[in-house]
């Protein structure tokens, strides 16, 4: 069909968990980029009866933008070949390119297969302030989705002087400047400390718990979270920090996560790819699941929050501001890498890879993700991501919502794989619990939306960004979520029949919080001395 500016979506099954419409046949009405109340009665219609109808899906953390994900694309010149992404057949031809696919797909390629899925938001995880104008002339090259970014602090060579010293009302003043000067979503911390140990060089190439000193300062790993998570609550950021926690992949690692949440008790704080960091066990003990521990402190505090970062089995390219953690898969895999020293603030590490149902390791991690989703009491609090392209692509997440809907298909495959480290896992024991398709909505869209605070994304009630997405009603739910029928951007038929049709621009998604003014006399004085760019080229406003 052409593509209206009202369009009734008419007698579908409406999944909105956040108004309480739990399977309601009714109709969805739209006028221009909004859903409106009502149309009148001769507007366009769209049959979607026996349809799934869902707001359009908000992925909350991946890497889809900015330089590490640019090292990534050069690192892997063999996917470009193997995965190309032919330029779509758009209705009116404007716009159409190919792109490459693969674990790291360009930009064009990212909008399209988000798209094609029913995922039209996506927010980068980690961007150095440095590298923030890059990230934005890389999403404004990403078509269809709305897009923002979370910038890198906690290992930031100013805010840690800031703190040092004592200068707590002057590290929020910079935390909401950098916001603001690089247009970025939210603030994110990575390893906090341990990257800087790592840049620092020396025998000691990281941090091991919250209260490891920097150095001969006094700051601690626990000294940045309760700086950071306070700064984010303080300006009213509509996300709060967002933390990647310190011993990322280690054995043991979960009583860190567990004294770093302990840590920020009664703040509100979003612990990102939290599979990553639920291992039992430590060094000499082996690994096991913590999955149970970490999931019962989540469940008893309100105030938090998780994306759980799925590993799926398959290829995958590992792409994180934590420098020390490549390093170390580095050196046990012996795969090419990419590790760099970023001015100021941060690092970077890259390492493809790859997890086999035979490998122990894997198959843990396997387990302890899907764990984590089933033993989360909340689903609006504990999201469903792959930490793309980490655990896997965003292109597994049907296989994964399928995992979590079917048990008898959750079970076959948990046979398949290594059972060396599974003993005792929750799984083994027996969790039976299937996700309904109201769950699907609340992890895959209206929790992403209200957990970043963007109130017009994941529901479909009056006012509502039109971002729709429709799928036949396929038993089989892998299938079902590969491949929707149909999916409206901001009012743009962008799907139809299963086919790309259009790729309009997304929207930036950006927050500019306000800041003491006299910060910026003092970081003038700190580029002038210390960097090798100049302040009034840093950040991604034409004059910072």
């Amino acid at each position: 069909m052409s593509n209206p500016t009202r369009l009734r979506i008419a007698g579908g099954t409406v999944y909105d968990p956040a108004n309480a419409e739990d399977g309601v046949v009714r109709d969805v009405c739209i006028e221009g980029d909004r859903i409106v109340a009502e149309l009148p009665a001769g507007a366009p219609r769209l049959d979607a009866r026996g349809m799934v109808v869902m707001p359009g899906g908000v992925d909350i953390h991946a890497h889809v933008a900015g330089s590490s994900v640019n090292h990534a694309r050069r690192l892997l010149p063999d996917e470009h070949a193997t995965d190309p992404v032919p330029a779509p057949r758009l209705e009116d031809g404007a716009g159409a390119r190919s792109g490459s696919g693969g674990t790291v797909p360009s930009t064009f390629a990212t909008g399209y297969r988000y798209a094609g899925l029913g995922y039209t938001t996506a927010m980068e995880a980690a961007v150095a302030p440095i590298a923030a104008r890059q990230a934005h002339a890389e999403l404004d090259d990403t078509p269809i989705i709305d897009s923002g970014f979370f910038v890198l602090l906690g290992n930031d060579d100013y805010l840690l002087r800031q703190l040092a010293a004592g200068e707590a009302a002057r590290a929020r003043d910079y935390a909401a400047w950098l916001v603001g000067t690089t247009r970025a979503y939210a603030i994110k911390i990575v390893n906090p400390g341990g990257v800087a140990v790592w840049k620092g060089g020396g025998d000691r190439r990281n941090v091991s718990g919250l209260d490891d000193a920097l150095g001969s300062s006094a700051v601690t790993p626990r000294k940045i979270l309760e700086a950071l998570a306070g700064a984010a609550n303080a300006l009213g950021l509509p996300h709060p920090v967002h933390i990647h926690c310190n011993n990322l992949g280690q054995a043991g690692n979960s009583a860190t996560t567990l004294e770093s949440m302990k840590a920020l008790s009664g703040q509100r704080a979003h612990f990102t790819h939290l599979q990553f960091h639920s291992y039992g066990g430590g060094p000499g003990k082996g690994w096991a699941s913590a999955a149970r521990e970490v999931s019962e402190y989540v469940n008893a505090h309100p105030e938090v929050s998780a994306d759980v970062g799925q590993v799926m089995f398959g290829p995958v390219t590992t792409v994180t501001a934590d420098g020390p953690v490549e390093h170390l898969l580095y050196a046990s895999s012996g795969r090419k890498w990419v590790n760099v020293d970023i001015e100021l603030e941060s690092g970077c590490g890259i390492v493809p890879y790859a997890y086999k149902e035979t490998a122990a390791v894997a198959a843990l991690q396997w387990a302890v993700g899907l764990e984590l989703f089933l033993l989360a009491n909340d689903p609006w609090r504990v999201v469903l991501s792959t930490d793309h392209p980490n655990g896997g692509t965003f292109l597994s997440y049907p296989e994964l919502i399928r995992l979590l809907m079917d048990r008898a298909y959750r079970d076959d495959r948990l046979k398949r794989v290594n059972q060396k480290l599974l003993v005792g896992s929750a799984l083994l024991d027996g969790l039976s619990r299937e996700y309904t398709l109201g769950e699907i909505a609340i992890i895959t869209r209206a929790g992403p939306a209200r957990l970043l605070g963007l109130r017009g994304k994941g529901h479909l009630a009056p006012g509502a960004d039109a971002d729709v997405t429709i799928y036949a009603n396929d038993a089989d739910r892998a299938k079902m979520f590969a491949a929707p029928r149909y999916v409206i951007k901001a009012g743009t038929l962008v799907v139809e029949e299963g086919q790309l049709r259009r790729a309009p621009a997304g929207r930036r998604l950006a927050v500019r919080p306000p800041y003491d003014a006299a910060v910026i006399t003092d970081l003038k004085g700190f580029f002038a001395e210390y960097a090798c760019v100049a302040f009034e080229n840093y950040g991604a406003d034409p004059v910072a």
